[in-house]
């Protein structure tokens, strides 16, 4: 749910706000040309709470030791050591000012999505084992936060989003319309090493095309993760799009000889050659059997840098240069092409991949991949069910945070709220409250303060919190039915009859 949704009122509140304002005993008398509204001697004064008996001094005592006691034992008063504040490694504590940012961040990615037509769908935090653990030696499968629960479940904390997709949509079976076009913003968790952007848990925004078999698919994926980018400042002179396809690695491996077996652990070596020296992926593609004069045909294959030059070694007829040729003519007409450069060493780690893959990568190569995806048709079948033509990518909440700091363009989401109602006597504060129901009820932002404040303290709180207005909530006003308005941006004030507050 985006701010914005949280703060407008239900179908109820806006019933409410339509409703005369009825403050019981203490609703204000009319406000007539600002004069003073005359009251039987004797009378209480509007906003007047009923006196109350005290209780007796004995009781009084007790009740005060009992508190006092309380207070001693949670305060540590008798030595207890103070608990370790901080978070466990690789994770994050989002205080107010880091929710403000992380709302304007998942506003944007479902933003981008509504645009694009998809609908939002979530899954479980903690998921069975066997979703995630599969056979290709992938990194992911070795950063899992695993265990067994008390029913001797083997679960998992999710480290992507794409096997819950699958999950889902095999639960719809028949019944899920096609194509379908989801999104979801969720937290995952991998045990890995940290680096700049990189952390134990992270939110990730995953946009996921089901049911379309055609490169189609990944061009609008493309298109969204552009649109992103220029939403939030970005320029194709910041990032890059790598795009390639798993069938170009496949058809290299074909013509050197290596057994389809071993294609899948092929493809997540390969995926390490920016992460590591090349004379250690050399040693592993070595570890499971591919001779050396493989390994240098190979990689050297990966070395290419045009579609142009693929076809030329794979031949025209080859599904991968077809393909690539396509989805470039359609990033042509979508007007991202500037964005994209081919590059056949971005396979994508996860060996459920079967067509396009791409990564986003900032230009100055100092992050890690902003973003990745790419086609997975087989996936649904290596879960047991009917193969389905599949397409999404995964974005990171972490390291495109860090790009938009280093290029200076991360915005400071400041607390804002409309209203500020103060009460300036202990004996309003019942009228101040009603007055912030009656403006909240209408659907405005209103900060009521709770303790006795002087004025100036009033003033600065209500410009730290970026307020529109500051309502004083004064005695001789509330006898005449109104409350002291002053407009912080204009710098008026004037009195205002309760009525007439909310628009």
């Amino acid at each position: 749910m985006l701010p914005s949704q949280l703060l407008r009122p239900t179908g109820a509140q806006h019933q409410g706000a339509r409703q005369p304002f009825s403050g019981g005993a203490l609703a204000p008398r009319r406000c007539v040309d600002g004069a003073r509204v005359r009251r039987s001697p004797g009378a209480a004064a509007p906003g007047a709470s009923p006196a109350v008996s005290p209780a007796p001094k004995s009781e009084s005592r007790s009740s005060a030791g009992k508190i006092a006691e309380s207070a001693g034992k949670a305060s540590g008063s008798r030595g207890s050591a103070m608990i370790d504040t901080q978070p466990p490694r690789g994770t994050r504590d989002f205080f107010p000012e880091d929710m403000r940012l992380r709302n304007w961040l998942f506003g944007e990615f479902a933003a981008v999505s509504q645009g694009f037509g998809f609908e939002q769908f979530d899954a479980p935090v903690l998921e069975s084992e066997e979703l995630f653990v599969r056979k290709a030696g992938e990194e992911i499968t070795e950063q899992l936060y695993n265990f067994e629960d008390k029913g001797q479940r083997r679960v998992a904390l999710r480290p992507e989003l794409t096997p819950s997709l699958a999950r889902l949509v095999l639960q719809k079976g028949k019944a899920m319309q096609l194509p379908a076009k989801w999104f979801a913003i969720g937290q995952c968790w991998r045990y890995e090493r940290m680096t700049r952007g990189r952390r134990r848990e992270h939110y990730q925004w995953n946009m996921d095309v089901v049911g379309v078999p055609g490169v189609e698919a990944e061009a609008e994926l493309l298109a969204a993760i552009v649109a992103f980018f220029e939403r939030v400042g970005l320029t194709a002179e910041d990032v890059v799009l790598k795009v390639s396809n798993r069938k170009v690695l496949q058809a290299v491996c074909a013509r050197y000889g290596v057994p389809d077996e071993s294609f899948a652990r092929v493809c997540v070596i390969v995926d390490k050659l920016d992460k590591m020296p090349r004379e250690k992926v050399e040693e592993e593609l070595a570890a499971i059997g591919v001779p050396p004069a493989t390994v240098d045909g190979v990689l050297g294959a990966l070395g290419l840098r045009s579609v142009e030059e693929l076809g030329a070694l794979l031949g025209p007829e080859s599904e991968a240069v077809a393909e690539l040729g396509r989805l470039f003519e359609l990033a042509e007409g979508y007007g991202y092409k500037d964005w994209l450069s081919f590059d056949p060493s971005v396979v994508r780690g996860l060996a459920y991949y079967t067509g396009t893959v791409f990564e986003g990568r900032d230009r100055a190569g100092k992050l890690r991949a902003i973003c990745g995806g790419g086609r997975y048709d087989r996936l649904l079948a290596a879960f047991g069910g009917e193969a389905q033509p599949m397409a999404g990518f995964g974005f990171g909440d972490a390291v495109i945070v860090e790009l938009l700091k280093d290029k200076g363009i991360l915005p400071a989401p400041a607390h804002t709220v409309d209203d500020v109602v103060v009460p300036l006597d202990a004996a309003l504060r019942p009228a101040a409250s009603g007055i912030a129901t009656r403006l909240r009820r209408a659907g405005r932002r209103v900060d009521l303060v709770l303790e006795a404040k002087k004025m100036k303290w009033a003033f600065k709180h209500a410009e730290k919190l970026g307020a529109k207005r500051l309502l004083l909530v004064g005695a001789s006003e509330w006898e005449r039915g109104c409350v002291v308005v002053k407009d912080l941006a204009a710098f008026e004030q004037k009195e205002v009859p309760v009525a007439e507050l909310a628009p």
